[in-house]
């Protein structure tokens, strides 16, 4: 999807890693993990974009990324047309300096906890922040406007839970410190890693609510990063906002959510679409559509397709080329890269691989 003036645009992001070590030879080379590979993205303003995979996808790894915490090893990611990485590293004279865009891009974690000092009032650590980032605000101005979010997010009277610590407050409250943290720096997108996850199944969607009613009114972006499917559809379908799949280090599917769910197309889509009973599916096969269940070390990813290994409909083709990106609908809002969803003779010609078949009850293709 084409967004105007993005806020946050990647561009053929990579995220190569390492992998530790742990042998006895200090020298020998060690192997590389894809985190991400050949990620493009846009995030407009006031959008919500909610990526979902399986743990070891890259997701996590992509919103770190797009956020300015990890710096990639190919590609670029800009924040109003500036790199982020030209900005920090003073290069090229930046039209934005890095300090704007550490302030404009925000993160709640999925512990919000760990990142809160246990000796610190609820009102010393958001005041904090505000010192920093608005030196020119008055005690008496930071108070009064701290105390109206803490009402804000449900937590009355704000007067005493400002002077609780964090022990002192249940997981949903401490998330709730984490987005006010988070919006008092009036940012432009708001990075969510997995931050309803921790939570009561009870309070999720009331937390997700809260975030979408904030989101709003403050005209921020979110990016919502989730390995629960029911929890990435719900914030993005109420938001009217993108749903993206990610697999081994690649954005395999991205569209307006009702479409993803009601008319996927990448198989790991369905994949996913199936293990998730939240979503309501009645009709479909009983066992999971994949050849096989074991994911594949993203230190050595399949080559080609790299739901090959796994796709119930996989041919010779899928084991060797990679596919394009293709426009499922005539807007270009629904992208995948699956062979299935283009007209390429060459795969719908080509052999199944073992256990694999071109037939599905989603898809037909006639020659």
């Amino acid at each position: 999807m084409s967004v105007d003036q993005p806020v946050l645009s990647l561009s053929d992001v990579d995220v190569h890693f390492e992998k530790d070590g742990g042998g006895l030879n200090p020298f020998a080379d060690r192997p590389t993990i894809r985190a991400v590979d050949g990620v493009s993205l846009d995030i407009g303003s006031n959008d919500v974009v909610a990526i979902v995979g399986e743990s070891g996808s890259g997701k996590t790894t992509l919103g770190k990324t797009a956020v300015g915490l990890q710096q990639p090893t190919g590609g670029s990611i800009s924040y109003r047309g500036q790199d982020i990485w030209a900005a920090k590293k003073w290069r090229s004279n930046p039209s934005i300096p890095y300090e704007e865009i550490r302030r404009s891009l925000q993160i709640i974690h999925q512990d919000p906890g760990a990142a809160l000092n246990p000796n610190r009032t609820v009102m010393s650590s958001l005041a904090a922040p505000l010192k920093r980032w608005q030196p020119d605000l008055g005690s008496e101005d930071r108070e009064a406007r701290i105390l109206h979010f803490i009402e804000r997010v449900g937590m009355s009277p704000p007067h005493d839970y400002a002077h609780r610590y964090p022990h002192q407050l249940s997981g949903g409250e401490k998330q709730r410190v984490a987005l006010i943290r988070a919006l008092l720096m009036n940012p432009d997108l708001i990075l969510a890693d997995e931050a309803v996850s921790a939570l009561d199944v009870s309070l999720r969607v009331e937390m997700m609510d809260l975030m979408l009613e904030l989101q709003s009114e403050f005209d921020t972006s979110f990016l919502f990063i989730s390995h629960d499917l029911s929890n990435a559809r719900y914030i993005a379908e109420h938001s009217g906002g993108r749903l993206g799949v990610m697999y081994l280090g690649e954005l395999v599917e991205l569209g307006p959510a009702d479409e993803v769910l009601q008319n996927p197309q990448h198989p790991y889509t369905k994949v996913l679409k199936w293990a998730t009973p939240e979503l309501g599916v009645d009709e479909g096969p009983t066992e999971p559509p994949v050849r096989e269940i074991d994911i594949p070390d993203p230190v050595n990813p399949p080559a080609g397709c790299r739901f090959h290994t796994r796709c119930p409909n996989a041919t010779e083709q899928c084991r060797t080329d990679t596919p394009p990106a293709a426009n499922v609908d005539t807007s270009g809002n629904h992208h995948v890269t699956c062979y299935r969803a283009t007209d390429d003779d060459a795969y719908w010609n080509s052999t199944p691989l073992d256990g694999a078949t071109l037939a599905s009850d989603e898809t037909t293709h006639d020659d």
